[in-house]
């Protein structure tokens, strides 16, 4: 048996799986998001422990395995979290996660310290808001004592690879996602010097798939692991989701609708694009530039809510009468403002032709076409840079929607086709632990564990519709930009 597990915003979850067989159990336990001031996000790593500690022991007794029998644990988790470290590899404060948004004149300082530095063809990313050395220099100039008495600094996944025994190491994603490190995982030294970084804070990256340690005594006593089991290294939560969804080959690609819109495809080349996210898959030579939109299931949770908190499947079952386009409705989802492709904070969401006509229904539709309305963009960006884009996926929370599944396969012009019972970023985590102990022998070995539905085909007698009211969508951001970067405005006042 491979135990894999992840480390997610609102909790922690596990899977035992046996390769031939695919997962045999699942548990989670809840844990707490911390935003005790605008803007920011942290958790608390005894919360994580905790949760390990509770997940691990009903996998076990739910699937009648012997602690003897598993094999190798690896986790997966929320990249790039930041957590400073004492020599000892203990927590020194909650874990700083990725959509924190609190160092923002850090971020200015370094964005003018390193111009001239391309950090996007280096590092696989540019300096944003999630980039680790903002992050650091917040700590050092609000927390000085305690950065420090800083050793080594952590992402979350790695963290809990240590706290069961491994040595001190950080995922090559997180190295990736960083911003400080080479794309072949390298420390980019000129680039910690002009951002005034010890390069000793940051541990050597390593690749998922390579055993860095056993279970200690301490860690198994704890969570009920026996003392030596092989801990090896996992991967970035949407990277292992990704992989963990069956996708292997260049040109395989996956929409996941979850809170958040992600889109990741397959390459056998680095992707560099300003206007997405490179990421490394975890077979070797192989790579996942990807997206995310800000918004996705939040926004339709937002509808609801409006609605009177309504069933989706009502709102579902109203909205499939509404044709295509909902008559005439275009929905900018940019509420939370938009992360890939236009990274601009300061947008702003808005409806354009509404008429006394239209009720909830089409309100609805019209949000699950602009959610695919921002796919699509995405897709011509795959598109202009040449990639091929061969076998579509769809998974998360909104794959359950038959209709936002088909309003997607119409306006992408795409076969879909859904993963059931998607276990998520925790099965790509249990794979890699059988890369690295030899329970498996290729990355590739996911295929036959991936179970597909019937695949939703694009329907040709809506794409004439879909293609205008796409085109209106990519004119209406550009043209609504300076009010709603006027009105974002009057919201910092």
């Amino acid at each position: 048996m491979l135990l894999g597990l992840d480390i997610g915003s609102s909790g922690v979850k596990g899977v035992l799986v046996d390769p031939s067989r695919g997962v045999v159990a699942a548990a989670s336990a809840a844990v707490e998001l911390y935003s005790v001031r605008p803007g920011w996000a942290e958790a608390d790593t005894g919360e994580w422990w905790q949760a390990v500690r509770e997940v691990v022991p009903r996998l076990l007794a739910e699937s009648g395995t012997a602690a003897a029998d598993v094999g190798g644990v690896a986790a997966s988790g929320m990249v790039p979290a930041v957590l400073p470290l004492d020599a000892d590899g203990r927590p020194l404060r909650r874990a700083i996660l990725q959509n924190d948004a609190r160092a923002v004149a850090e971020l200015a300082e370094l964005d003018a310290e390193l111009e001239g530095v391309d950090l996007l063809q280096r590092t696989g990313s540019a300096l944003t808001q999630q980039s680790v050395a903002p992050t650091l220099r917040w700590l050092e100039r609000h927390e000085p004592d305690l950065f420090a008495a800083t050793d080594t600094v952590s992402g979350s996944y790695d963290w809990l690879a240590r706290r069961l025994g491994g040595e001190a190491h950080v995922e090559r994603n997180w190295a990736m996602e960083s911003g400080l490190y080479e794309l072949d995982g390298t420390l980019a030294q000129d680039i910690l010097d002009r951002a005034r970084i010890d390069g000793g804070l940051l541990p050597p990256a390593r690749a998922p798939g390579t055993v860095v340690g056993e279970v200690s005594g301490e860690a198994g006593e704890a969570t009920g692991l026996v003392a030596g089991t092989p801990i090896v290294v996992g991967g970035a939560d949407h990277v292992s989701s990704a992989y963990g969804a069956g996708l292997v080959a260049p040109g395989d690609w996956l929409v996941k609708l979850g809170g958040a819109g992600d889109i990741l495809v397959v390459t056998d080349a680095p992707f560099v694009d300003r206007r997405l996210y490179l990421d490394a898959h975890p077979a070797d030579g192989r790579w996942l530039p990807n997206g995310c939109m800000a918004t996705s299931g939040t926004l339709v949770r937002w509808l609801q809510r409006l609605a009177g908190g309504v069933e989706l499947e009502q709102l579902d079952r109203e909205a499939q009468a509404i044709a295509p386009g909902s008559d005439g409705i275009v929905c900018l989802p940019y509420f939370l403002g938009e992360k890939s492709p236009l990274h601009d904070p300061a947008q702003r969401g808005a409806f354009l032709g509404l008429h006394l006509g239209h009720t909830r229904a089409h309100l609805y539709r019209a949000v699950l076409e602009a959610v695919a309305y921002g796919f699509r963009h995405h897709v011509d960006v795959f598109a202009e840079r040449g990639v091929d884009l061969g076998l579509a996926r769809v998974t998360n929370g909104g794959s359950r929607s038959t209709l936002w599944k088909q309003i997607l396969a119409d306006v992408l012009g795409s076969e879909l086709s859904p993963v059931v019972d998607h276990p998520g970023a925790a099965l790509g985590a249990a794979m890699a632990a059988g890369i690295g102990t030899g329970a498996v022998g290729d990355w590739d070995e996911i295929a036959p564990l991936v179970r597909l539905g019937a695949s939703i085909e694009p329907r040709a007698e809506h794409r004439a519709r879909y293609d205008e009211q796409y085109r209106i969508y990519r004119e209406l951001e550009p043209t609504l930009r300076p009010f709603a970067h006027r009105l974002a405005r009057e919201e910092q006042a």
